[in-house]
């Protein structure tokens, strides 16, 4: 991989390595990780028959993943497996990638590295763990799902990462650990908060230094290798974390303030 393409050929992944590929036509990345015998687990929207992606409200690049999907691979009968209502899904490396370019993403970068990939969503200064553990977490989340896909907050990227890293984001009011989406954010708060600059700097060439300069920091804030917002948690204790059945964080709480009121009787009496 060189600095600034990950593009590598089939014969250079191993099992547990995060891969990912461009979609129409470099307008944005998907993500999965490479489990070995040329099979892909990656996330995707949870509904993936047709009426249901075929809404008004679905954006058309969605209902062209689900129905890539729900197309018969004529090589795997396996391609394509997911549990009912999960979003978590098994391909073959080739329907993974559709015809497009297989690219490598980097872990343990330094912040050098890290902010010559401008674009988002290719490395991150995390280190990853053993591939035993990546690929169980993803063969585990096969099995039970990664909870609702969310562009901003819960989408293939931040799948891939979790698999690798076993970390998750705390504050659910942003956006989740994916670089890609927090260039989508970073691009226009730059821009915004260069915009006083504009006075000061009369050349265009410099507004423009410093748009991207503070696109680059934004986005290096965001990375989960420098985040403070951010926890390790076992894959098997993933349900409450992302709240995978309806109240079940709701009853966890509950059931924790009655322990606790308990807890205080026992001590009283």
């Amino acid at each position: 991989m060189g600095l600034l393409s990950n593009r590598v050929e089939r014969s250079e992944i191993k099992a547990g390595d995060h891969i990912y590929t461009y979609r129409a036509v470099f307008a944005y990345s998907h993500h999965g990780i490479y489990v070995g015998g040329n099979k892909v687990v990656h996330f995707t929207h949870n509904t993936p028959d047709r009426e249901a992606s075929s809404s008004s409200d679905t954006p058309s690049n969605t209902y062209d993943e689900l129905s890539k999907i729900a197309t018969p691979c004529p090589t795997y009968p396996d391609c394509g497996f997911r549990q009912p209502k999960s979003g978590v899904v098994l391909s073959c490396l080739d329907c993974f990638l559709r015809n497009g370019a297989l690219y490598s993403f980097e872990y343990g970068v330094t912040p050098t590295v890290f902010l010559a990939k401008v674009r988002g969503g290719t490395c991150t200064t995390a280190m990853s763990d053993d591939p035993d553990a990546v690929i169980h977490r993803a063969m585990y989340l096969l099995q039970n799902g990664f909870g609702n896909y969310n562009v901003f907050q819960n989408n293939c990227e931040d799948f891939a990462l979790y698999c690798k890293t076993g970390i998750l984001t705390i504050e659910k009011l942003g956006i989740g650990t994916s670089g890609q989406a927090s260039s989508l954010i970073g691009a226009p708060l730059a821009a915004l908060l260069s915009s006083p600059f504009k006075f000061l700097i009369p050349s265009p060439v410099g507004v423009a230094t410093v748009t991207a300069g503070m696109y680059c920091m934004s986005r290096y804030a965001t990375d989960i290798g420098v985040r403070t917002d951010v926890v390790k948690v076992a894959v098997e204790d993933l349900a409450i974390n992302l709240s995978w059945m309806d109240g079940l964080q709701e009853a966890f709480l509950e059931n924790e303030a009655s322990s606790s009121k308990a807890s205080e009787v026992i001590h009283v009496d």
